[in-house]
């Protein structure tokens, strides 16, 4: 038998699961950005297992208003997909790009990680600095890891903030070709260095298994 007390033993018990439902729940409606396992981890009691609340509570939110989202590596309670429009306002308002920024953030997105010269290339004009610069500040790009070729050129790639903002648990969820050329986004030249794949439907998708290589 133990000789360590009953009262000493519930103060290192981990909580009741719906008890932890309740403190990842807290701590992702208190949080602005994705918060991850390992930092719902550290804030939470002893012996918690937050990766199994996250589980239960996603499924708790389906067809709710809010839903429990996955984000790159991270957790996020966001507004559910079919009530966006009620954001529409708001969301034009903060996020006004212009049309050479859309075009770059579109390329880095696919092609990441990308060097200013693969995007002028692809796009056939210059990328003006302070293209990138208004995309760096948004946050929705970052700089990546440079390319061990002449110049050690910087690439750059999405963050995990591009990637909450339009709902999207990895880059590989992007839309296809079809959707960016409906949207305006990309006019029907071929981009250069993507040989067309396509989908189970048959429709043309950008060659993502070169494009998002290590």
């Amino acid at each position: 038998m133990s000789d360590v007390p009953e009262t000493e033993k519930s103060l290192f018990a981990a909580p009741p699961q719906a008890e932890q439902e309740r403190m990842v729940e807290a701590i992702l409606f208190a949080s602005t950005d994705p918060v991850t396992v390992a930092e719902l981890s550290a804030r939470m009691p002893h012996g918690s297992d937050p990766a199994e609340a996250l589980v239960l509570l996603r499924r708790r939110y389906e067809g709710r208003g809010v839903r429990v989202v996955k984000v790159d590596d991270a957790w996020a309670i966001r507004t559910a997909p079919d009530l966006g429009f009620l954001m529409q306002k708001e969301t034009v308002e903060t996020r006004k790009l212009s049309r050479a920024a859309i075009e770059t953030l579109a390329i880095i997105a696919y092609h990441q990680p990308a060097t200013r010269a693969e995007i002028e290339e692809i796009r056939g004009v210059a990328v003006s600095r302070g293209t990138v610069d208004q995309l760096l500040e948004l946050e929705w790009i970052r700089f990546g890891r440079r390319r061990m070729t002449p110049g050690r050129p910087v690439t750059y790639v999405v963050t995990q903030s591009f990637l909450d903002h339009f709902g999207l648990e990895s880059a590989r969820d992007l839309p296809g070709l079809k959707e960016l050329r409906a949207a305006g986004l990309l006019d029907n030249r071929p981009l250069p260095g993507a040989s067309p794949v396509l989908d189970d439907e048959g429709e043309e998708q950008i060659g993502q298994s070169e494009m998002f290589e290590d």
